[in-house]
């Protein structure tokens, strides 16, 4: 099988590593990929966008499937002009894609089907979303209706900050188009949860659980992100909670994607908040989150390819997903100044002399002459997978010692 993995970060690298070693891929390739995708996949310099550029030559090169990494091209409709050319491709159409591209069609759907979630309103003017504000109590979450890459929410702990941040939005423009519409959300106090869960027509198939670190510095200070840090499985959930979530919360939103008419074969993502061993489902992201596939790929002990085929040939189940023992954990190095201006170009050294169960991951890079150097804001991710959480703290961090780069960072409490 060739298998052809859209986008150039981490989370692509980290699915094509996995697609690496399955016996049923016999090739790999990836659009527009980045250095490190480079060293086991043909890297083909087509944007994520260029819909009608990955349709030709998925058809030149014989590619029997398509996975699609990032959420923007499932928003534009990939899937279904993939579809109408009669080509395998594992993710949801444009209307299944409203799952994440439209944080207001989610909560209707949640509500509807009464799916736990967080009392919210959805609003489009200044006027609207101040006399909505009359309803909640502080603080409150304003989130931007569309995708934001991860950093559309924020916080405001009282009045001011509230209309602060709906003003910055719907008037400032903030988020541009995604933008237009707000919402509004009760602010729940706890801690998330991810599930991935792969669909295939109809059914989820959880996967493991994992957490991920949005904030910039140490002590969940500084701004949002894409995600800075990841373990899987979640380590604050109780198996009680889990069996919650996997019994009751999973087959509701089977149920609600089905009688809808939203059931896709590709990958949706639930965040969830537990608060007093309660899961609310905060949203839904329908692709690989990112940096979690970098803790889960390396977890997984069943044959990648295998699980994608089986998921598009709608026979995927539950058995098929096995894990190794213990705890994978990542820790993510950015670029000084991100999520703000930050430089390109920044010389990495050889990446070479880390312990064996070090495995590297490329968010943004790029190999030039005989260097490799950052392309990115996140730029590499660090994985280990040991026996609990303390020893892959203790693994990560001695061998990121030994990782000596100007103008990188990276967060020194992952896992703590």
């Amino acid at each position: 099988m060739k298998v052809l993995v859209i986008g150039s970060g981490g989370r692509e690298h980290a699915l094509l590593w996995g697609l690496d070693q399955s016996k049923v891929v016999d090739a790999l390739f990836c659009a527009p990929g980045n250095g490190g995708t480079s060293q086991i996949a043909t890297n083909l310099p087509i944007d994520v966008v260029e819909t009608d550029k990955l349709i030709q030559v998925v058809k030149e090169k014989g590619i029997d499937l398509t996975i699609v990494g990032p959420e923007v091209p499932l928003a534009l409709g990939i899937v279904d002009e993939f579809r109408r050319a009669g080509l395998q491709i594992f993710g949801p159409t444009q209307k299944e894609a409203q799952l994440e591209s439209s944080k207001s069609f989610t909560k209707d759907l949640l509500l509807k089907y009464d799916i736990p979630t967080a009392k919210a309103v959805t609003v489009d003017t200044i006027e609207d979303a101040k006399k909505a504000l009359l309803d909640f109590s502080y603080p409150v979450v304003v989130k931007a209706d569309g995708l934001c890459a991860g950093k559309g929410v924020i916080i405001a702990q009282n009045e001011e900050e509230a209309h602060d941040a709906i003003e910055s939005i719907l008037e400032g423009k903030r988020f541009g188009k995604e933008g237009q519409r707000i919402l509004l959300e009760e602010f729940l106090q706890g801690y998330e949860v991810s599930l991935f869960c792969i669909a295939s027509a109809g059914k989820l198939i959880p996967m493991q659980t994992a957490m991920d670190y949005k904030r910039i510095f140490e002590g969940d200070e500084g701004e949002n992100t894409g995600g800075v840090g990841c373990i899987s499985p979640n380590p604050k959930l109780s198996p009680a909670v889990e069996e919650k979530m996997l019994r009751e919360v999973v087959p509701q939103i089977e149920k609600a994607l089905m009688e809808e008419d939203l059931a896709f074969t590709g990958l949706l993502f639930i965040g969830f908040l537990v608060q007093d061993d309660v899961p609310y489902v905060l949203e839904f992201n329908t692709r690989f989150g990112d940096p979690e596939t970098e803790a889960l790929i390396p977890l997984l002990d069943s044959d990648l390819g295998e699980v994608f085929q089986k998921a598009m040939d709608q026979t995927l189940e539950s058995k098929d997903l096995s894990y190794k023992e213990g705890v994978a954990m990542g820790v993510v190095l950015t670029a000084e100044g991100y999520p703000g201006t930050y430089r390109k170009g920044i010389e990495l050294g050889d990446l070479k002399g880390f312990d064996e169960d070090i495995i590297i991951f490329h968010n943004g890079t790029a190999f030039h002459g005989e260097k490799w150097v950052s392309h990115g804001g996140r730029v590499l991710t660090f994985v280990t997978i040991q026996q609990t959480l303390e020893e892959c703290r203790e693994k990560l961090y001695k061998n990121l010692k030994n990782f000596r780069a100007e103008e990188i960072r990276y967060r020194k409490d992952i896992g703590l």
